[in-house]
């Protein structure tokens, strides 16, 4: 396919001033009115932080100070929802994190890749969901456009490149079934 032939409609354009000035003022805020607050005391004040920024994020969530989180307007977390120590949320695609749910410290969440067909490599964002009750254990990897589906486990270290089922619990590099979840 040739550079000229490319539909761009389909590529992220978050790469305009108006995204370059909104993340460089996030980063300025992040570093010195979000992340200095590390007390569970400030758990609100960041929480109204992300809101300022556009996040959708319920009043009960908890965001630890030291989650990275690259674009606010693209993160929504639902009742006790937690980003956990050191989680880089890397969320050039919305990404939504239902009720219940525990993203384990060090874990990485990518929203977006690279279309490796075009000479370019033009952003593609691609949403994750991680559904109500999920939990993703410490240091994994969340690929772009993934699901992980109501009461789902990621095991620690493992990378998710595909859709997670509801109850499983995966693991693995990449990722894979290991058995079903009791949910009793």
């Amino acid at each position: 396919m040739s550079e000229s032939n490319v539909d761009l409609s389909q590529y992220d354009h978050s790469f305009s001033l108006a995204n370059k000035i909104g993340r460089l003022a996030w980063n300025i805020c992040y570093w010195i009115l979000f992340r200095p607050f590390n007390l569970g005391l400030f758990r609100t004040w960041r929480i109204l932080l992300l809101r300022l920024f556009g996040a959708k994020v319920n009043s009960k969530a908890n965001i630890y100070a030291s989650a990275k989180i690259w674009a606010p307007w693209n993160l929504e977390m639902g009742e006790y929802a937690c980003l956990g120590p050191q989680v880089d949320c890397y969320n050039q695609g919305h990404i939504k994190i239902g009720k219940h749910s525990i993203v384990s410290q060090k874990s990485y969440l990518c929203a977006s890749s690279h279309d490796y067909n075009t000479l370019n490599f033009p952003l593609l964002p691609k949403p994750i969901t991680i559904e109500d009750q999920v939990w993703i254990a410490a240091d994994a990897f969340i690929g772009p456009g993934v699901i992980i589906g109501s009461g789902a486990v990621v095991g620690a270290r493992s990378a998710v490149f595909k859709n997670v089922d509801a109850w499983d619990i995966v693991g693995g590099n990449p990722a894979k079934l290991i058995k079903k979840r009791s949910y009793e």
